[in-house]
């Protein structure tokens, strides 16, 4: 049997044991890598990718016949075609896509830095449209499609340094509603997934005090939970959502009032 027969007939058992055939995007650490040792603990059959392949073979080896690697950088537009020819070989179908590559890159005093902008939207925004744009015609094989991909918390209201990291976010948000209204008289689920602070390698650098940290383990939890429930948005942790979503509806306070006891900036550059 050859690698590829032996990979079509571990996706083929799983789908035939009714489990998933799922794509995990940004799985190398963090939140993907948490999502998908629980999805194969499940016994699901998983494709993960990032673009650190050594991490990605480190999270194959302990179970090699639920995962297959495909490595990949969303925001590579070349590299996305090789990785859309190399799906569609592995499998013909995607029944769950989760989206959770991206990556963060903070504002210092405004300056505006367009190239800082594009990486973040490239990875956070372009990246999340390359996936769904290869995963399509695989979900559509699907008795019951679901994409969904990870945003944040800080696209609620405006956080101070976050311009770009925010942006992109929120972009992602209207991105996934007008997707959800182009498919409404079809066979699919999207879903927008917005966590608050999550201890990864993303958030290591942060030099500011992040409330009610979560552990991936832990925010991959709440994602399982949240798409086994039908839900088309998933926050959390509530203690912090809740709030957001509150001073979303009343912005006038957060600006007055909260964000300027967290903003950096006390005057503007002039040169």
């Amino acid at each position: 049997m050859n690698r590829q027969t032996e990979v079509l007939s571990s996706a083929d058992s799983a789908r035939l044991a009714g489990k998933k055939i799922v794509w995990v995007t940004g799985a190398s650490s963090g939140i993907g890598e948490a999502l998908v040792r629980q999805l194969v603990e499940e016994g699901h059959f998983v494709i993960i990718s990032g673009r650190n392949r050594d991490a990605l073979l480190t999270i194959q080896q302990p179970t090699p016949k639920l995962i297959r690697v495909l490595p990949c950088d969303v925001g590579d537009d070349g590299a996305m075609s090789d990785a859309g020819r190399a799906l569609a070989e592995i499998t013909d179908q995607l029944d769950l896509v989760i989206a959770c590559a991206g990556i963060c890159e903070y504002e210092d005093d405004l300056k505006l830095d367009i190239e800082l902008y594009r990486r973040v939207f490239n990875a956070n925004f372009f990246g999340v449209v390359n996936t769904l744009h290869y995963a399509l015609p695989l979900l559509a094989n699907s008795r019951t499609p679901v994409f969904a991909a990870v945003g944040s918390l800080s696209s609620v209201v405006g956080f101070p340094r976050a311009e770009a990291y925010g942006a992109s976010k929120a972009a992602l948000s209207y991105f996934l509603d007008a997707v959800r209204a182009d498919t409404s008289r079809v066979r699919l689920r999207t879903v927008l997934i917005r966590p608050g602070f999550i201890d990864t390698p993303l958030t290591e650098s942060n030099d500011f005090s992040m409330p009610f940290l979560m552990s991936p383990q832990q925010a991959a939890q709440r994602i399982l939970r949240g798409l086994e429930g039908k839900r088309s948005i998933i926050d959390f942790p509530r203690r912090l959502s809740w709030p957001l979503r509150l001073l979303g509806f009343f912005r006038p306070v957060w600006y007055k009032l909260c964000a300027p006891r967290i903003t950096r900036i006390r005057k503007l550059r002039n040169t």
